[in-house]
């Protein structure tokens, strides 16, 4: 579909009620002009946001709707999943809110497979509450790579700084057996492929990090670096991917390092993670590289101990949303790109210059 003529569909699940989820998506919605730049279509409960617009002191009107096929161009759309009422106990995440969180990632997911929906942003999970719901994945990441049926990588971006992480949601002590010179060179080209077809960077720069202290000091202090990590990035840069590193995690962090490179892969989730909340965490995104649909989310969690207070800041899911409609023109962008360099190429006779001619019978 060509996005230029398109006005984008933006799924949004409601995460937690308990939490932060609905505050900040009816505040990052709240302009009345929002829907001159997209579509919002939020998979929840229209009591649910009829209560909380009160509490929050927000002057929105709705547009329920049974499908999101169904959504209104210049409305803000509530596919109304649930009809009864809700009963919200902020700052305390309930089986109820827990439920709805499930039902609304699930429906979404749904509607963007069926293509009712251009991307998906999600609001933050209660991840343990969920599990003990059935939910099968400690995270967002893993459930859309069992439903994509492909391996995506947690990818936190924002303009000036793009963090992968090689390992996710598992202890610290299982880590180093959960990195392999395969695993880091499929996630290093993932990555690559991400940041030239995501975010129009020609020849991406990506620097990894090492997984023990000082990059592990020549094996003094780890063996990793040296028969994993440094193998794969050779190999990467072999096939002509500029991977760089392995960098000591310690001192990379410095503006005038970080910035020499397009993106960085870090072994695990903290030593990804950590810093960047640290150094964007207004502005911050996750989003889940790698897969065919887009899906972003904001790169905090649930947030009980303000819930319900009105101090959310909004901003992170507002960038969320923004950063989603980016991809999804910059992937449209590049498959036209793509499919135009595929397109027969003739000279023309009268003057030898090299044009694109129309296909006889055309």
């Amino acid at each position: 579909m060509n996005s230029k003529h398109h006005k984008i569909k933006v799924g949004i699940s409601v995460g937690d009620f308990n939490g932060i989820g609905v505050e900040i998506i009816l505040k990052a919605l709240k302009d009345k002009n929002i829907t001159d730049f997209f579509t919002p279509v939020i998979f929840g409960s229209g009591k649910l946001f009829s209560y909380q617009k009160n509490v929050f002191k927000i002057n929105t009107t709705f547009n329920y709707v049974q499908t999101a096929k169904e959504a209104a161009n210049g409305k803000l759309n509530i596919v109304n999943l649930w009809k009864d009422n809700v009963n919200v106990d902020f700052g305390t995440p309930t089986e109820e809110s827990t439920k709805m969180a499930i039902d609304s990632l699930e429906a979404a997911t749904d509607a963007l497979m069926k293509g009712e929906i251009d991307v998906l942003v999600t609001a933050p999970i209660n991840k343990d509450e969920m599990m003990k719901q059935g939910f099968k994945h400690a995270g967002h990441t893993g459930y859309f790579e069992e439903k994509f049926g492909k391996k995506g990588l947690m990818f936190l971006v924002t303009e000036k700084l793009k963090v992968a992480v090689s390992t996710h949601h598992i202890p610290v002590s299982e880590i180093s057996k959960n990195i392999s010179k395969q695993k880091i060179k499929e996630q290093v080209r993932v990555l690559n492929q991400s940041l030239i077809e995501d975010f129009c960077i020609q020849k991406p720069k990506i620097a990894i990090l090492g997984l023990n202290p000082h990059a592990g000091d020549g094996g003094a202090i780890g063996k990793e670096e040296i028969e994993i990590i440094e193998p794969a990035i050779k190999e990467l840069f072999n096939e002509g991917i500029l991977a760089f590193g392995p960098f000591p995690a310690d001192s990379f962090f410095q503006p005038e390092k970080y910035s020499s490179f397009d993106a960085v892969l870090a072994m695990y989730h903290d030593q990804g993670l950590a810093p960047f909340k640290t150094l964007a965490y207004e502005e911050g995104v996750n989003y889940t590289a790698g897969l065919p649909f887009i899906r972003t989310s904001p790169d905090h969690g649930v947030a009980y101990d303000i819930a319900g207070k009105n101090l959310a800041d909004e901003q992170s899911f507002s960038e969320a949303i923004f950063t989603a409609i980016k991809i999804f023109k910059n992937r449209n962008e590049y498959q036209d790109l793509i499919e135009n360099r595929l397109k027969p190429r003739v000279l023309a006779h009268d003057n030898g210059i090299d044009e694109d001619l129309p296909e006889e019978n055309e």
